[in-house]
């Protein structure tokens, strides 16, 4: 069957087109006088803590999104809180670089009905090493380093429902049953799609487990599993679906290029920033998750 021809997406509004490149650059930072600012008792022995996980999250947040240093960011953040009216206390340099190892970030995001598309991917943001510019001219001193990103994101709200960070060896497929772990057991999941490289026994098991359809195309040289399970079974149809209808037709009928859209929030991402400036596994960890936020 021949290959169909791909859709021209043309403008047509472009009044609505300009105010919305116009609203990206509009800044406006809300701060919840509800939000727990102080840290409350836990029950523990030793001295407690002064500010809550929320308040960390907080300025590191604002330091990630401007690419601050620390002491510059308690200085923004006493600024934001004086024209609020808010007469809290700002945490110090140190306080923000000790806690951003252990904390938990939460990525905050809208709930909606209906089961979710989760969309799958990976990038590279580079830890150590020169500019590209200066290793073409006089080449590479010592080695670059990489950290990788795993997103999940929702294809109708594009909103990041799950995230990990790992070493550049990690593996894409590896990571792809800790991000539907992230997602509650309550929240249906319909569909999730991932390039060929989730095509492993592992990711269509852990799809079949959260009662979903796996959208992954198969290898050209695929052959059918043997096994019974629910993964299995999954797999071998979508191979039989693609040996008859064709690779190019399967996945527009399967929905698969939607899958692009993570890769544009990739690139919103890395907006913020395509360096990780903390070389501690923990603080890089904890900064990739402030930009997810």
């Amino acid at each position: 069957m021949t290959k169909p021809a791909p859709k021209r997406y043309r403008t047509a509004n472009w009044k609505a087109y300009n105010q919305a490149l116009i609203q990206r650059g509009s800044l406006s930072i809300w701060l919840d006088t509800s939000m727990s600012w102080r840290a409350t008792r836990q029950g523990k022995r030793g001295r407690a803590q002064a500010y809550s996980d929320a308040a960390i999250q907080f300025c590191l947040t604002i330091k990630n999104l401007f690419g601050l240093p620390l002491r510059q960011t308690i200085g923004f953040i006493q600024s934001l809180l004086k024209l609020a009216g808010l007469d809290w206390s700002v945490p110090d340099y140190s306080t923000l670089s000790r806690r951003q190892q252990m904390l938990q970030v939460s990525i905050p995001y809208q709930k909606r009905s209906g089961a979710l598309h989760i969309l799958v991917d990976s990038t590279g943001i580079k830890m150590l090493g020169e500019g590209e510019w200066k290793t073409k001219k006089h080449g590479a001193e010592y080695c670059r380093q990489w950290r990788k990103v795993h997103l999940g994101i929702d294809a109708k709200t594009l909103q990041i429902r799950a995230m990990e960070v790992t070493d550049k060896r990690q593996g894409d497929a590896q990571m792809l049953p800790s991000l539907l772990v992230q997602i509650p057991a309550d929240q249906p999941i319909a569909c999730v799609s991932g390039e060929g490289a989730f095509d492993t026994k592992a990711c269509h098991e852990a799809i079949a487990a959260r009662g979903a359809i796996g959208c992954i195309p198969t290898r050209k040289n695929a052959r059918p599993w043997k096994g019974s399970s629910p993964g299995v079974l999954a797999r071998n149809e979508i191979l039989r679906a693609t040996k008859r209808l064709g690779r190019a037709i399967g996945k527009r009928w399967s929905g698969y290029h939607r899958r692009s859209l993570v890769e544009t929030k990739m690139h919103c991402f890395k907006l913020l920033g395509e360096r990780v400036t903390a070389r501690c596994f923990g603080r890089a960890k904890l900064q990739q998750g402030g930009r997810g936020c």
